[in-house]
C-alpha cells in the first residue's frame, strides 16, 4: 500500500520500471507462467504509472532481493512466525527469487544463496523451525533446494505427476526410472508426497525417462492431457484443462483425486465394477504416498472421495480458472458417511485410516531407506523399505487386470515364497507367482 502511495523506500522493495525498456529486455529470455492470465511477466500499475514485475498475477509483486532491506524484513517476518510457534515454513516459488538480465530468471545461484542465508539465521535463533520448498520446476532443479542448509522438506511434484501418468498408461516404467534417479535425497531431509493439491497437475517429469521407454515426450504429454480431460476414448477420468494451448495441445489438468481416478464417471454410470476400480485407484495412490518414504499430504476432501464441483462456472470471478473445480467448500454432510463402510465415502475413508495405521505401526515406514526395484512386470510398481532389521516390500498393480510377479524374480529380490500382506492380513504363498488383483496394493512382510 505504501509503495502504491508513491513512497520510494517501499517501491524499492519490488521491481518496477517507468517504461517498457527493461521489461522488454527481460522478457526476451523469460517465459510467462500463466500466459492466459498475464501475457508476460510485468503488469502496468496506473496508480504509480510504473511496470511492476508480477511473475504470477498482477496482485502478486515479485520482491527485489537486490535490496538488502528486503532480506532483513523477510527475515524479521520469519522469526516473528517462529515466535508464534510455527515449526515448518513454506518457501513459495523459490525458483523465482532472483532475477538476472539475459537468463530465464529461474533457479539462479543467488536464489540458493538467499535461502542458505535464511537457513543459517534460523538455525541459530529458531533451530526448531525448518523450511519446505515449493519449486514446480524440472525435477533436477527441485532436488537442488533439498539440503540441510537450505530446505529440509520439499514437495514432490514429480512423484505426483508420475503416479497419474502410470494410472493412465497402466505402465510403471517411467515412474520407476524417474524415482530410481530422483527419489534419493540427503539424509536429514524429507519429501512431502501428495496425490492432489489446490493447484493443477503439470506433467513436469524429465523427457529422458519418457524417451527411455520409447515414448515421444510431447506426444505423451498430449495423450495425458486428453486422457485426464475425458477426450481419450476409454478414459475413466473426468478433469478439465488448465492454461490450454489449443495450437500445441499443451495444458495442465484440474480435477479432484476422485474424479480423475474415475469415481465421478462410475457413479454417474451406476457401474458397481467401475466404482470398485475407482476406489481401488484412490487407495493405491494414497498407499504409495503413505509408504514410499517422506511425509504424506492428503488434500482436504480426498479422504471422502469428493468429486468435481462445477458451481464455479456460474461465478464470473472464477469461471476462467478451471482449478476452482477442485477448490470448493468441504462437504460436511457427506463427511457423516465416513464411518459407514457400506458407502463409497466410508470405503475410501476407512481404507485411508487403515493405511495410516499400517504406516504408524511398522518401523519400516519410519526413517527407512527406499529401494525402488524392477518387478519384472511393467504394470507392477515395487520398492523395499528398510529400517535396521525391519523390511517391507511394497507392490502396486497399476492395471485393471490381474497381474503376476514371477517367483524367480521374487527369489532374486531376496524374498521367500511365504509372506504376509499387511494390508489384507492374508498369508501369501508365491510358489510360482505373486498374483495381484486389479489395482491391488500390497505391503509384504519379508521373510529371509
Amino acid at each position: 500500500q505504501r509503495a502504491q502511495a508513491g513512497e520510494e523506500e517501499y517501491q524499492e522493495y519490488y521491481r518496477m520500471y517507468p517504461d517498457r525498456t527493461m521489461p522488454d529486455a527481460f522478457e526476451r529470455s523469460i517465459a510467462a507462467v500463466f500466459p492466459d492470465e498475464l501475457p508476460g511477466c510485468f503488469s502496468y500499475n496506473n496508480r504509480i504509472r510504473k511496470w511492476v514485475w508480477t511473475s504470477f498475477y498482477n496482485y502478486q509483486w515479485d520482491l527485489n532481493y537486490e535490496n538488502p532491506v528486503v532480506f532483513n524484513r523477510m527475515m524479521e517476518e520469519m522469526l516473528f512466525l517462529a515466535n508464534r510457534g510455527v515449526e515448518v515454513l513454506r518457501l513459495d516459488a523459490v525458483a523465482f527469487v532472483w532475477k538476472r538480465l539475459g537468463t530465464g530468471c529461474q533457479n539462479l545461484p543467488e536464489a540458493h544463496t538467499i535461502i542458505q542465508a535464511f537457513n543459517a539465521i534460523t538455525s541459530i535463533v529458531a533451530p526448531a523451525m525448518v523450511f519446505k520448498s515449493e519449486a514446480i520446476v524440472h525435477p533436477d532443479e527441485v532436488k537442488k533446494y533439498i539440503r540441510e542448509d537450505e530446505c529440509e522438506l520439499s514437495y514432490n511434484p514429480q512423484l505426483m505427476a508420475l503416479l497419474w501418468e502410470a494410472l493412465a498408461t497402466r505402465d510403471v516404467r517411467v515412474l520407476r526410472k524417474a524415482m530410481q534417479k530422483g527419489f534419493p535425497i540427503p539424509s536429514g531431509c524429507s519429501w512431502v508426497n501428495y496425490v492432489r493439491c489446490h493447484d493443477d497437475i503439470g506433467w513436469g517429469f524429465a523427457d529422458d525417462e519418457v524417451k527411455a521407454v520409447g515414448f515421444n515426450p510431447a506426444d505423451h504429454r498430449r495423450f495425458l492431457n486428453r486422457f485426464y480431460t475425458g477426450k481419450f476414448e476409454g478414459t475413466f477420468a473426468r478433469g478439465l484443462p488448465f492454461q490450454e494451448d489449443a495450437r500445441t495441445g499443451e495444458a495442465r489438468v484440474s480435477g479432484t483425486c476422485a474424479s480423475l481416478a474415475g469415481l465421478e464417471r462410475a457413479l454417474e454410470l451406476k457401474d458397481a465394477e467401475e466404482i470398485d476400480f475407482a476406489v481401488a485407484r484412490i487407495l493405491l495412490l494414497h498407499g504409495i504416498i503413505m509408504t514410499i518414504g517422506g511425509i504424506p499430504l492428503i488434500y482436504l476432501g480426498d479422504e471422502l472421495g469428493m468429486v468435481n464441483n462445477y458451481d464455479y462456472e456460474s461465478d464470473p470471478d472464477k469461471i476462467g480458472d478451471s482449478r476452482w473445480i477442485h477448490r470448493f467448500p468441504f462437504d460436511w454432510e457427506n463427511a457423516e458417511n465416513r464411518t459407514d463402510s457400506e458407502t463409497v465415502t466410508g470405503r475410501i475413508y476407512q481404507g485411508l485410516l487403515q493405511l495410516a495405521q499400517l504406516r504408524r505401526q511398522n518401523l519400516a515406514f519410519t526413517r527407512a531407506e527406499t529401494d525402488i526395484v524392477d518387478t519384472g512386470n511393467h504394470h507392477v510398481f515395487g520398492y523395499f523399505r528398510n529400517h535396521e532389521n525391519r523390511t517391507a516390500f511394497v507392490v502396486a498393480n497399476f492395471s485393471e487386470r490381474e497381474q503376476a510377479v514371477e517367483a524367480w524374480r521374487l527369489r532374486q529380490l531376496g524374498l521367500r515364497k511365504t509372506m504376509i500382506d499387511l494390508v489384507s492380513g492374508r498369508t501369501i504363498i508365491a510358489a510360482r507367482q505373486l498374483i495381484l488383483e486389479p489395482y491391488q496394493f500390497m505391503v509384504l512382510s519379508r521373510f529371509m
